[in-house]
């Protein structure tokens, strides 16, 4: 999947064009409106000023929240305007619309390299249906197409995807380059040893990816609520732990195809545990063959975590997908809180440490080493595809390098 990228685009190329950029500027909000989060609109940076720098007309587009093809005035994009005119220095052009009259005429008057914003464009149904009709509307007003939401390319969406057969050069943004570059690398040419650290509550979730990553992997760490699937299949008591009772005979063919892979599958050997699903539940450590009826498994022991952490040691690549606990409860939270601090120190000593999106960007966010990672994902469901081995339609349909 090598696809044409914005940075082969000249001055010539796009010097008074109409760029249409798909950006992921699906923000967090506080009560009040305020974004308490932007990490999303700093990282669509570098390819608008890159466009405005040689003297596009950047036209922005994105999603916000679920408002089910109706307009809901608490989804429209007006604070990422705010915050985006902060960044960049200069006054973002807000459109009411994402089609139509008002947008034809707002484009219409910009100068080149300012920017616009077209509101949600889930406000219509033709977008996640990826109606063509209303794909062709959305690419009226432009020239050419750069996709940088990698949050999104897992969807076919009209636009994602609709709008590339309007639009020629369709290209990807530096935020979705960088995300196949290390993406795909980590999974078709890692520097090995590689090790992946899959955690969350369920395996089924993960079944996809696990099974991809044991034809891959040197070494594969399974943490969070999903381990106690793999305890009960192999016979042993898991108190009132959560277990996919539908999933015991997979777990069984998942260690079996990697002992067949010579695959080093972790599991932990000692869990915390919980009486009840709460932040302030009494808690003891046990060994995972000694777990006592009426408690839960909320995080790994401390000894799984040395164990975790001498493994990964050993190597060159590491890849990270969900956390080993319920880290959002402080006494939950040791285990995943300890792998994030000790990829931070691998990164220092030149280990390639990757956070495949979700949960474990939050984690290392939480812990506040986020910027000691060689790369964060900004795709939860889209890294887990890519990682899956799975066409991205969103990256499918950009031109060809």
């Amino acid at each position: 999947m090598t696809k044409k990228s914005v940075a082969s685009l000249s001055a010539a190329d796009v010097s008074g064009k109409r760029v249409l950029v798909r950006a992921d500027f699906n923000v967090p909000l506080d009560d009040q409106g305020a974004i308490t989060d932007d990490t999303r609109i700093r990282a669509a940076l570098p390819t608008i000023q890159d466009l405005t720098g040689k003297g596009a007309k950047v036209i922005l587009t994105s999603h916000f929240g679920r408002p089910k093809a109706q307009v809901v005035d608490s989804m429209r994009l007006t604070p990422v305007a705010k915050r985006l005119s902060e960044l960049l220095g200069q006054e973002v052009i807000k459109c009411d619309d994402c089609i139509g009259d008002e947008v034809a005429a707002a484009v219409g008057g910009m100068e080149n390299g300012q920017v616009a914003l077209l509101e949600n464009v889930r406000f219509y149904a033709g977008e996640e249906a990826n109606d063509p009709e209303f794909a062709k509307q959305l690419a009226a007003n432009a020239d050419l197409y750069v996709n940088d939401a990698f949050g999104t390319a897992h969807r076919a969406h009209a636009s994602t995807e609709g709008v590339t057969k309007y639009l020629s050069p369709s290209v990807a943004g530096y935020l979705i380059e960088k995300e196949l570059q290390y993406l795909q690398a980590a999974i078709e040419n890692p520097q090995k040893p590689l090790a992946a650290i899959i955690g969350g509550s369920k395996v089924s979730s993960k079944i996809g990816v696990i099974e991809t990553l044991l034809d891959k992997v040197d070494k594969l760490l399974i943490g969070g609520g999903m381990i106690f699937t793999f305890y009960k299949a192999r016979g042993l008591n898991v108190g009132k732990s959560l277990v996919e009772e539908d999933k015991l005979e997979l777990a069984k063919a998942l260690e079996a195809k990697a002992k067949e892979k010579g695959v080093d599958l972790l599991l932990p050997t000692d869990v915390v545990l919980a009486d009840n699903f709460a932040a302030d539940a009494n808690a003891q450590t046990a060994s995972v063959d000694a777990i006592p009826d009426g408690w839960m498994g909320l995080d790994i022991g401390p000894d799984s975590i040395k164990v975790f952490q001498d493994a990964l040691k050993q190597c060159k690549s590491v890849i990270w997908n969900g956390p080993m606990g319920v880290f959002e409860f402080d006494k939950f939270a040791a285990g995943t809180e300890a792998i994030a601090h000790t990829l931070a120190e691998l990164t220092d000593q030149g280990v390639t440490t990757i956070i495949g999106g979700g949960d474990s960007v939050a984690a290392v966010e939480k812990v506040g080493v986020a910027d000691k990672m060689s790369h964060i994902s900004t795709g939860g469901g889209a890294s887990l595809e890519l990682l899956e081995g799975k066409e991205l339609p969103g990256i499918a349909a950009l031109d060809e390098a």
